[in-house]
């Protein structure tokens, strides 16, 4: 049967034309056949550069006529041209190469109208290749390899550059070595065949269909065109091959001998070449863990080349080992810096690729150094300005964000994500309307950015536009349906809106993706909700049950007995409590504090007043951080720097200079982290007396360092009361010098010391006392913690609505006395007095 060329030229075209001229080429009898004699030659002739034994070239025919036995003409004719025709589609040879070194005439595109004759073959065989066949058209040998010339590159390069991927294909493909070029094409062979393989038997990821899938950074190539992506990115593009199949087992042996005749070239500056080729193949087949082996040999050769360091750091990236890709940047950052001008194009990647594994780390203070140096080192990096804004909006540092976005936004007017990042730092610093704006540029340009749809829908929600904050919400699920936030917000919004049985439909979605616990509190919450909302009076709204309340002042709140919480103190607390579980400082023993004092060697520092200190950059105090909180993981530890970077070290470094007293640092701590109150306190002392100015007291500090430290720190956690502090402290100056006993006094003293700590550490034991069924009169969950009863009318308030000043409106009374119980342990025994006492008096009126 005849196959005429314009039924495959949809799939191959010239590509047949080409292989039907090798065939011609060898067929020397024509009897529309390849012998075993004919077959050696076209062996032979393709692969110049390889010396073949007698015994290789049979052992390559038997298996290319073992595997094609299907495609075997009868009476000894040999293998038919459609049988040469399938070798080549199973990756067997390269055809553009192959008929390069034969140095045939060009085809022309309308050239393949020809018919290919099948002659008596059968159907199309099912079985790959193996190994073995595809040697028959590969270089298996690179004997004669030698440095390209500056000029035109010798005829095996311009050959194999007329073949090879797009990246060897660039001007720039750095490329040295005659021999790196017979590499690639037998790799490029190889990868060839075990996606054919792995795409028969549905093995291999949809998404792997070539280099230009690859989302790394170029290095060869300028202007950064393919920086490296998220963390989202490296998860999905770590493993697209199926590495357990046995096909992948026999193309790890195949690259060994690739890898082995690299090793066996005559230099090691060639041997550098062959291993970087192979290692950048790979990498662009997204096979990155066998990339990574070539990359690490590469760095044995020239540990002092920054290349197979950086694009190792790229490899460990995508297999998500954050870490160790960290490493492999500093020290490609540490041999681009010796390398001086020569290293120059490559540095900003460096700092971009270092910021970006270090924010997938949590890291993101030291991210945002390097980001801010790539943005100098190359000013129109626009990528690099906007991960700096994105970084820097992680952090709290808004106005910051919006100039470096604003920036990147200059320079790419399409850039979608900055957009987005944009329309989130304005809406922070409260510019909403410029903020929808940005939100919907970012939406205009890429209509399905989550990021902005989600965003906009939580801008419309603080907002109170409910109904369009839903729509957003339900944009957000048509596209990622799994989005549990947006389910979760979905269902806030539509309770906004009284839609209460939407929301509770909604909320039980977002428990089906998520089983997260408080979303399940939330709908057992809702369900409380309607079941107590009480009905409405005449003339009264329908919604005026569940806000039956009404803030009163603090003064009328009074209080039965000494261990009764002020309202004032309690409401710091909650707040400084909050700060606490938001950066998992709770968590960390405060001992450890003490073994960073011990084993950390800082610098003494003097400041713009010429005072001595143990100053240290933002982005090595983060790592500091990152040792005492390992336990978290990287994105809540960025959450934790957030918050600290807010509350403590914008006002540890008020001039913005970027540095911290790590002293200091310590001592405002030291409060909020876990251990015996006593402790906390004595290690507080000890970072005070561990900063230079401190040294050689005989374990006394300064009262203007205690005083100092005091206003600290009620600056940060008391900021309604520190604020003013600080500025009556300004220049004041006190040469005295205080003990620990003295430093306790004005640490515990209640209205210009830190005496709220007994508060908060009520707070951290209370966390998991519940109170039976008693629920609070106000928000109606159930009461954790401390119960506040009113004494005349009995209703019971939580924590937060006793500190907040709520009740119910249907009690509207000159003062309210209430009376706090830690457990129901402590009520039952307070009932029991109360009836005790009511009985006796009773009996002395009876």
């Amino acid at each position: 049967m005849a196959l005429s060329a314009s039924a495959a030229s949809a799939g191959r075209g010239s590509r047949a034309e080409k292989v039907r001229r090798i065939f011609e080429r060898f067929d020397a009898n024509g009897d529309g056949g390849l012998d075993r004699g004919e077959m050696a030659a076209l062996v032979v002739a393709v692969n110049p550069r390889v010396k073949f034994s007698e015994d290789q070239i049979s052992a390559i025919l038997d298996e290319v006529f073992r595997t094609y036995a299907e495609f075997i003409l009868p009476d000894g004719r040999g293998l038919s041209l459609p049988g040469l025709l399938r070798t080549y589609d199973d990756g067997a040879g390269d055809v553009d190469r192959d008929f390069l070194a034969l140095a045939l005439p060009a085809v022309d595109s309308d050239s393949s109208s020809a018919e290919i004759a099948q002659g008596d073959a059968a159907a199309v065989p099912s079985s790959p290749p193996s190994g073995a066949a595809a040697a028959a058209a590969a270089s298996l040998l690179d004997d004669h390899a030698k440095p390209l010339g500056a000029g035109a590159p010798p005829s095996v390069g311009s050959r194999a550059a007329a073949a090879a991927p797009a990246w060897a294909a660039s001007p720039n493909h750095g490329i040295s070595y005659d021999s790196s070029w017979g590499l690639l094409d037998d790799l490029e062979i190889l990868v060839k065949r075990l996606r054919s393989k792995q795409q028969r038997k549905g093995s291999l990821d949809s998404s792997v269909g070539g280099a230009g899938n690859s989302n790394f950074d170029s290095f060869s190539e300028a202007g950064w065109s393919r920086e490296i992506s998220g963390a989202a990115d490296s998860a999905s593009s770590a493993a697209p091959w199926d590495e357990t199949s046995r096909d992948y087992l026999t193309f790890v042996k195949e690259l060994a001998v690739l890898r082995t005749r690299a090793d066996a070239s005559r230099s090691r500056e060639e041997a550098f070449d062959n291993h970087m080729v192979i290692g950048r193949a790979l990498s662009e087949h997204r096979l990155f863990r066998d990339a990574l082996a070539s990359f690490r040999r590469a760095c044995e050769l020239q540990p002092t080349d920054v290349r197979p360091h950086f694009r190792a750091g790229n490899c460990l990236y995508a297999l998500g080992r954050h870490a160790e890709a960290k490493e492999e940047y500093l020290l490609a950052l540490e041999a681009a810096e010796a390398g001086g001008s020569q290293s120059a194009d490559i540095l900003p990647q460096i700092h971009v690729n270092l910021g970006i594994a270090m924010e997938a780390e949590g890291m993101v203070l030291g991210a945002c150094e390097h980001y801010r140096e790539a943005a100098i080192l190359c000013p129109s990096h626009a990528r690099a300005l906007k991960l700096l804004g994105s970084a820097l909006f992680g952090v709290g540092e808004h106005r910051a964000a919006e100039k470096a976005l604003e920036e990147a936004i200059f320079l790419k007017p399409d850039y979608a994500d900055a957009h987005c990042d944009l329309g989130s730092a304005l809406h922070a610093v409260g510019d909403d309307d410029r903020a929808i704006q940005e939100f919907q540029k970012a939406i205009d340009l890429k209509p399905g950015h989550v990021d902005a749809l989600y965003n906009l829908g939580g801008l419309n929600m603080d907002a109170g536009r409910f109904v369009r904050a839903a729509e957003m919400y339900t944009r957000v699920l048509s596209i990622r349906p799994n989005h549990w936030r947006a389910q979760l917000n979905k269902a806030v919004a539509l309770l906004g809106q009284g839609e209460s049985e939407e929301a509770k439909k909604a909320l039980k979605e977002a428990f089906k993706m998520t089983q997260r616990v408080e979303v399940y509190d939330a709908i057992s919450h809702l369900k409380t909700l309607q079941k107590k909302k009480p009905k409405p009076s005449k003339g009264k709204d329908d919604d005026q049950g569940e806000q039956a309340y009404v803030v009163v002042e603090a003064s009328k709140f009074k209080r039965v007995g000494r261990k009764t919480t002020l309202r004032q103190d309690l409401a710091n607390a909650l707040d400084i409590r909050a700060f606490e579980r938001m950066t998992k400082l709770g968590h960390c023993d405060v001992e450890l504090l003490r073994k960073e004092m011990n084993e950390t060697d800082v610098p003494v520092s003097y400041s713009g007043t010429g005072i001595p200190e143990k100053s240290i950059r933002k982005a090595a105090l983060e790592v500091i951080l990152r040792r005492l909180l390992s336990f978290l993981k990287p994105d809540t530890f960025q959450g934790a720097i957030k918050a600290i970077n807010e509350r403590i070290l914008s006002v540890l470094d008020a001039p913005g200079s970027g540095r911290v007293d790590l002293g200091m640092f310590f001592a405002i701590i030291a409060p909020i982290c876990s251990g015996p109150v006593d402790r906390r306190k004595r290690v507080v002392f000890d970072a005070l007396l561990w900063r230079p100015a401190s040294e050689g007291s005989n374990g006394q500090i300064r009262r203007s360092d205690a005083l100092t430290y005091i206003k600290l720190l009620r600056a940060v956690y008391i900021p309604t009361h520190g604020a003013s502090d600080m500025l009556e402290m300004h220049g004041e100056s006190d040469p005295t010098m205080v003990s620990y006993t003295e430093f306790l006094e004005m640490f515990n003293d209640p209205d210009w010391g830190f005496g709220i700590l007994s508060t908060l550490v009520k707070l951290e034991e209370s966390d998991h006392i519940r109170h039976g069924r008693h629920t609070c009169s106000i928000c109606r969950y159930p009461i954790i913690g401390s119960r506040f009863k009113e004494t005349k009318h009995s209703f019971s308030l939580c924590n937060r609505c006793y500190s907040e000043g709520k009740v119910p409106s249907a009690y509207k009374l000159e003062e309210y006395r209430f009376k706090e119980y830690g457990n129901e342990s402590e009520a039952l025994i307070d009932k029991c007095m109360c009836f005790n006492l009511h009985s006796k008096t009773l009996e002395a009126d009876a």
